[in-house]
């Protein structure tokens, strides 16, 4: 013991050691936090995380975390599929920044086709499926093309099909400026070709095409006959997107989209399969419902490859169901949204963080990974949902500024550059007759009424609003810094992995503590005047 004048103190080198002294570590479990009867329910903003020890760079931390029982994720970042959110933009994007993008559905079952053709034909491995034309189509067919889905240099084989003998390659430059468009491309193609023999890999492949300086390298059977490709422009991604989402097979990128759970959503699949896509999310406010737990067992039988998510759920009764159907990944959240009203409207749903928490719990004696859909306005929120147990976090409002999202900005009564946002549910949605189909019978269609069960109804009861969002810039600089600022949140909570985080969570080595509303206020921003910027 050490004196100092009439108070005495113990010797600093045992503080260690005292520690142990106390029966219970500062702060609460996960239990004693997401206690409803002691606590009630939960947000976000309800609780914080308490900090654990520093022995490693942010830069250490990793952010790998399943959305489906068979896909990874390199950042654990969802884009919503609302149709001011994600369309093939937002999806390309979402997956070359590690996470995925959620393809809407308030549109015709083609368009959304097109839209998933224009995100797995973004990024590829080895091309099995490249656009091939025959000798005889004209220089204007070849443009029609390149517009048709933004990429030039066509492979030209004598039957206009793969497996046939090839003869040359349409590049951009071919046709850039040829203004006789009936003339034929056998008259203006490159047929000096540099081609590599089937059996190669793909590293031996991007070695060859490296060193040729050409834009595409054919790969071609002993007979001379296409049966794949390469590209340049996917090796330069692969440089400048290191994390991006891809499928092991074909090396594409993942796409995702939703639909509802009517029985012409079965056709409207089956053209989304057809197109490429890896995971399917069934689009409703109660996932809990005989049409989604038959939707489930169909799309199981029909197409066993593809992962299903159901949803939305925010209990394990709801969940239990749609896991004994089948699902492969949870969708979370009732209520939560910035721009949903059920909670208000309906009562019914669930606070968001009470809700991740009892289902993620629940799901993961499963292997079932799940969503956090809602409620997300900042970097601390995202920690929040996965701390409480998500494997990954869904994002509506806070994406909707992007350059990606849908729409155009423009200038508010305030004088902001903002973009246009809307809940699915609310009133402009589910009566967008475009999204419909533009006929008599357009609410019928509408994927707005669809997710929200009024498709046969006369009066709409709006289960959300429409509104405007301050512009945030390119996902490729607001993804980056909500996953920067993930990492630096791992990294004071002392956890190296999300799967770290989940660990210690559960085993009550990661403490929280309740937020008051005086603390809330205390931690926010307490000036006359400020300016936030939220990353540089």
């Amino acid at each position: 013991m050490a004196a100092n004048g009439s108070t005495t103190f113990l010797d600093h080198t045992s503080a260690m050691e005292v520690l142990k002294e106390y029966e219970r570590r500062d702060g609460l479990d996960i239990r004693d936090l997401m206690d409803s009867k002691a606590q009630g329910g939960l947000t976000y903003n309800d609780f914080l995380i308490l900090p654990g020890y520093i022995g490693f760079p942010a830069s250490a931390v990793t952010l790998d975390s399943p959305i489906t029982k068979r896909i990874t994720l390199k950042i654990p970042l969802v884009s919503s599929p609302m149709d001011t959110v994600t369309e093939h933009e937002m999806a390309i994007h979402m997956a070359l920044q590690g996470g995925v993008g959620v393809i809407h559905h308030n549109c015709s079952p083609d368009e959304q086709a097109d839209m998933v053709r224009k995100v797995k034909r973004y990024e590829n491995g080895f091309i099995l499926d490249p656009v091939v034309i025959t000798r005889d189509t004209t220089v204007g067919e070849a443009k029609a093309l390149k517009e048709k889905w933004g990429f030039g240099g066509f492979p030209v084989t004598e039957s206009g099909k793969l497996g046939s003998k090839l003869l040359g390659i349409v590049t951009n430059r071919d046709i850039q400026f040829e203004t006789e468009f009936d003339k034929p491309v056998s008259e203006v193609m490159v047929t000096d070709l540099i081609t590599a023999t089937a059996g190669v890999t793909l590293l031996e492949a991007n070695k060859i095409l490296a060193q040729s300086k050409k834009g595409k390298l054919p790969i071609v059977d002993k007979e001379g006959n296409l049966v794949s490709m390469i590209s340049r422009s996917d090796l330069t991604k692969n440089l400048h997107f290191p994390l991006a989402s891809k499928t092991k097979d074909s090396k594409q990128l993942i796409c995702a989209a939703a639909i509802g759970t009517r029985p012409e959503d079965k056709d409207r699949l089956a053209k989304l399969v057809d197109a490429g896509l890896d995971i399917v999310i069934l689009d409703s406010s109660q996932g809990n419902s005989m049409y989604q737990i038959e939707m489930i067992k169909w799309i199981k039988q029909e197409f066993p490859d593809l992962d299903v998510i159901g949803g939305n759920v925010v209990t394990r009764e709801q969940a239990a169901s749609l896991i004994a159907a089948g699902v492969d990944g949870l969708r979370i959240g009732m209520g939560s949204g910035s721009a949903c009203i059920t909670q208000e409207v309906m009562a019914v749903g669930r606070p968001q963080a009470t809700a991740v928490y009892n289902v993620s719990s629940f799901a993961a004696r499963f292997g079932v990974p799940c969503i956090a859909d809602g409620g997300i306005q900042n970097v601390g929120h995202i920690v929040k949902g996965l701390a409480l147990g998500a494997s990954t976090v869904m994002m509506g409002g806070l994406l909707a500024g992007t350059t990606e999202s849908p729409g155009t900005s423009f200038v508010s009564r305030e004088g902001k550059l903002v973009k246009a946002y809307r809940g699915m549910g609310s009133i402009d949605a589910m009566q967008d007759k475009k999204a419909g189909g533009g006929g008599k019978d357009a609410q019928k269609s509408n994927a707005g009424t669809a997710r929200y069960f009024s498709e046969g109804d006369s009066i709409l009861v709006a289960q959300g609003v429409s509104g405007a969002v301050a512009h945030r810039g390119s996902i490729n600089k607001f993804v980056p810094y909500l996953a920067a600022g993930l990492k630096h949140s791992l990294q004071d909570s002392g956890m190296t992995s999300l799967q770290e985080l989940h660990e210690c969570v559960e085993n009550g080595t990661v403490r929280f503590e309740i937020r008051t509303a005086s603390a809330q206020l205390e931690g926010g921003v307490n000036m006359e005047s400020y300016e936030k910027k939220l990353y540089a």
